[in-house]
């Protein structure tokens, strides 16, 4: 799987009442999702963000609360992959459970700014800066991760499992 797109740069700790606000959660369908992502901490983020852009930040990204809407609101709103230094456990996986990719890098996420071109190779594990020229490498993502990536997220696998495909 290869992601290419333009970077949108958030710092630390971005929780994921900063995603998707708790006043949102009463909302399940992910097009209303998207219309609120990030938006109190950017409020242009919806009308800068293409379809398969990608998102990098800092360290611990989506801590807070297990909440399922923060990664499916990043997905739907046109994010194809999210690259930090580190990830809140719960958060990471419930990204691959609906199928976002994530690519933990310290040396990408720093490298990386605001507006950069970048492109991802999840299976060779390779982070380009296209701006910059610098690439930056990390473990591919490989086994049940890649799986549920391929086919859209777990609910999805489940389904093709059960339906004998």
């Amino acid at each position: 799987m290869l992601i290419h797109g333009k970077a949108h740069k958030y710092g630390d700790h971005i929780d994921t009442d900063v995603i998707i606000p708790a006043r949102y959660l009463n909302m399940t369908d992910p097009d209303e999702l998207a219309g609120h992502c990030m938006e109190d901490i950017d409020s242009d983020f919806l009308s800068k963000v293409e379809r398969g852009d990608v998102m990098v930040a800092g360290k611990n990204f989506g801590c807070g609360s297990s909440r399922e809407h923060a990664p499916i609101a990043i997905k739907a709103a046109g994010i194809a992959g999210v690259i930090a230094e580190s990830f809140a456990r719960i958060f990471y996986r419930n990204s691959f459970n609906i199928g976002l990719p994530l690519i933990e890098s310290a040396e990408a996420a720093a490298g990386i700014s605001d507006g950069d071109e970048a492109e991802v190779s999840l299976e060779a594990g390779v982070v380009r800066n296209i701006t910059t020229g610098e690439e930056y490498r990390f473990a591919p993502i490989t086994g049940i991760a890649a799986e549920l990536l391929e086919v859209g997220g777990l609910r999805e696998r489940v389904r093709q499992q059960l339906a004998g495909e």
